[in-house]
C-alpha cells in the first residue's frame, strides 16, 4: 500500500468555526484513499487564504514532503484548496510530488500528459483570478462605503475603530495629542524635528519626521478623507478646530514642504538586465521622462540605458506569442465540459445514493419506535439503537450538505477566457497606460531578461505552455519527457 499525505484549507476563521468544510474535505478524501488502497500517513489543516504564499500548514508540509522522499503523494480536494499562487505550484512541482485532486478528477505529475497539466495550468490561473476579482469586489464594496462617508480603513492617529458598531470614533487619549501638534505648529515657531521632540517631552511619545508631517496634512481631522484617489466628505465627529489646521498648512507651505515625486516607476522590479543579472531600476529626468537601467550592484555594466515609452513598446512584443488557434480552443473547453458533465453526475448520483441512505434510516427509528410503543423492543435497546442511528443520520446529512456545497463554477467558461486574455493580450497591451501594461505584464510573466538589442520574457505557468505550443504547434496533448517549460526564445528588438 502506497503512502499519501494529505492537504485541507479554509480561508477564514468563520469557515473554521462552523467546522464544516475542514471536515468535509477530509472525510471525501480519506474515502477517495481507502478506494485506491493508500495509507494516510499524515494531514494538514490550514486556516488561511492561498492568494499568497507563506502558509504555516503547507509550508510545514513542504518541509515534511522534503525529508520524507517515500511518500510522494498527495490528496487534496481540489486545485483552489491547494493554491491561488504560482509560487506555491512551482514550490510543489520541484519536490516531484503526484497531486490527486480529487474532485477535478485529475492526476498532476511530472509523467503527467501535457494536456492534463495544461488544463492544471489553466483551473490555477482560474483560481489566482478568483482571488484577484474577489479583491476588486471587496475594493468596490469599500469605496461604496466611502462615498456614504464612513472611512473604510483603519482609523488615523486620533481616532479609533469601533468593530461593534462599524464606525469611526474620537480617541480620548492620542485626541488631545494632535490637538497639541496642530496647536504647536500652526504658531511658526517649530519644525518637524522639534515638534518630534515636543511630544516625546510632554507624552512619552515617539513619533517619526514622516509620521508627524503626515498626521498635520491629513485632512481627516476636518473631515475629509481620501480614498482610490478620490476625497470624500466624512460622517465622524470632529474635534479639531478648522482655523488651526489651515494655519498649518500654511506654515507647511510656507518653510516646510518636502519633495515627492508624482511619477509612478511602473516597470520597476519587472526586468532583469541580461549582462549581470542585476535588476533594472528607473529614475526620473528632469521632473518628467523615466529612464530605465541596470543598477549596476556588480560593478559597470554595458547595458544602455532605455526611455520608458521605448522600452514599453519592446516589453509588449512577446505577447504577441501567445496565440492559440480557435479549434484548439474549442477542443479544449468542450474537453472540459465533458469532464464538468461527469463529474456533475457523479455528484448526482452519490447524492441520490445518501439520500436513500437516510430514508432507510429514518424508516428504521420510526419502525422501532412502533416496536417500542407495542413492547417488542425494551427501553435499553431502543435508546442504543437510536443512539447509533440518530450518528448515522448526522454523518449523512453531513455529506449530503457537503455534496450541495460543492464547487459548481463553469470551468469550460473559466477555461475560454483565459485563452481569450491569451489571443487579446496584446492588443489590450497597446491601448493601456503605464501602470496598466506593468500589470498585464505581470500577470503573464514573471521576469524579463533585457539586453541591448532583445527582451527575453519568462512567461508564467501556464501560458509558458501556451507559449511553447504556440511555438511548436503541437496541441495534440502527447506526454512530455520533461514536465519543466522550455526556456523562451527572445524576441528581437525593433530598431
Amino acid at each position: 500500500m502506497k503512502s499519501a499525505t494529505l492537504y485541507t484549507r479554509v480561508s477564514s476563521r468563520e469557515q473554521e468555526a462552523e467546522g464544516f468544510s475542514l471536515g468535509a474535505q477530509s472525510k471525501l478524501l480519506r474515502e477517495y484513499a481507502s478506494r485506491n488502497e493508500l495509507d494516510i500517513v499524515r494531514a494538514f489543516e490550514d486556516v488561511e487564504t492561498a492568494k499568497t504564499s507563506g502558509r504555516k500548514q503547507f509550508g510545514e508540509m513542504v518541509k515534511w514532503l522534503k525529508k520524507n522522499r517515500s511518500c510522494r503523494i498527495l490528496l487534496v480536494e481540489k486545485t483552489d484548496r491547494l493554491y491561488r499562487n504560482f509560487h506555491d505550484a512551482v514550490t510543489l512541482e520541484d519536490l516531484d510530488v503526484e497531486t490527486h485532486l480529487v474532485k477535478e478528477n485529475q492526476v498532476i505529475s511530472k509523467e503527467a500528459k501535457s494536456q492534463a497539466r495544461f488544463i492544471h495550468g489553466i483551473n490555477l490561473v482560474v483560481a489566482r483570478n478568483y482571488s484577484e476579482n474577489l479583491k476588486e469586489e471587496v475594493k468596490k464594496g469599500m469605496l461604496e462605503k466611502a462615498r456614504l462617508g464612513i472611512y473604510p480603513g483603519h482609523a488615523p492617529f486620533g481616532y479609533r475603530n469601533n468593530k461593534a458598531e462599524r464606525t469611526i470614533e474620537i480617541d480620548p487619549i492620542d485626541s488631545p495629542i494632535v490637538i497639541r501638534m496642530m496647536e504647536a505648529y500652526a504658531s511658526g515657531a517649530h519644525t518637524l524635528s522639534t515638534i518630534r521632540k515636543l511630544l516625546k517631552a510632554e507624552f512619552g511619545k515617539t513619533m517619526s519626521r514622516a509620521n508627524v508631517h503626515q498626521i498635520l496634512k491629513n485632512r481627516f481631522y476636518i473631515g475629509i478623507f481620501e480614498w482610490a484617489g478620490q476625497s470624500f466628505p466624512g460622517t465622524h465627529p470632529l474635534f479639531l478646530d478648522p482655523n488651526t489646521f489651515r494655519t498649518v498648512q500654511a506654515v507647511l507651505a510656507g518653510h516646510n514642504r518636502p519633495k515627492y515625486s508624482k511619477r509612478d516607476i511602473a516597470f520597476r522590479g519587472l526586468m532583469t538586465c541580461a549582462y549581470d543579472g542585476c535588476m533594472l531600476t528607473g529614475d526620473v529626468q528632469k521632473e518628467k521622462y523615466i529612464y530605465y537601467r541596470c543598477t549596476g550592484h556588480r560593478g559597470k555594466c554595458e547595458l544602455p540605458r532605455f526611455r520608458e515609452e521605448v522600452l514599453s513598446d519592446r516589453l509588449g512584443e512577446p505577447l504577441k506569442a501567445l496565440q492559440v488557434p480557435s479549434e484548439v480552443v474549442t477542443q479544449i473547453v468542450d474537453t472540459l465540459r465533458k469532464d464538468q458533465e461527469q463529474a456533475e453526475n457523479r455528484l448526482s448520483a452519490e447524492r441520490t445514493r445518501l439520500e436513500s441512505r437516510l430514508t432507510g434510516i429514518r424508516n428504521r427509528i420510526d419502525a422501532a419506535y412502533i416496536d417500542k410503543l407495542d413492547g417488542k423492543i425494551s427501553e435499553e435497546f431502543w435508546r442504543r439503537k437510536t443512539d447509533e442511528w440518530t450518528l448515522e443520520e448526522q454523518q449523512l446529512k453531513l455529506a449530503i450538505d457537503g455534496l450541495a456545497n460543492a464547487a459548481t463554477s463553469d470551468r469550460a467558461v473559466d477555461a475560454q477566457r483565459v485563452f481569450e486574455l491569451s489571443n487579446k493580450a496584446y492588443s489590450l497591451y497597446v491601448s493601456q497606460d503605464s501602470a496598466e501594461k506593468a500589470k498585464l505584464l505581470r500577470m503573464m510573466c514573471s521576469n524579463f531578461s533585457v539586453d541591448g538589442v532583445s527582451v527575453t520574457p519568462s512567461y508564467r505557468y501556464p501560458f509558458d505552455l501556451i507559449f511553447k505550443r504556440a511555438k511548436t504547434k503541437e496541441w495534440s496533448g502527447r506526454a512530455d519527457s520533461n514536465c519543466r517549460p522550455l526556456a523562451p526564445q527572445a524576441s528581437a528588438l525593433p530598431g
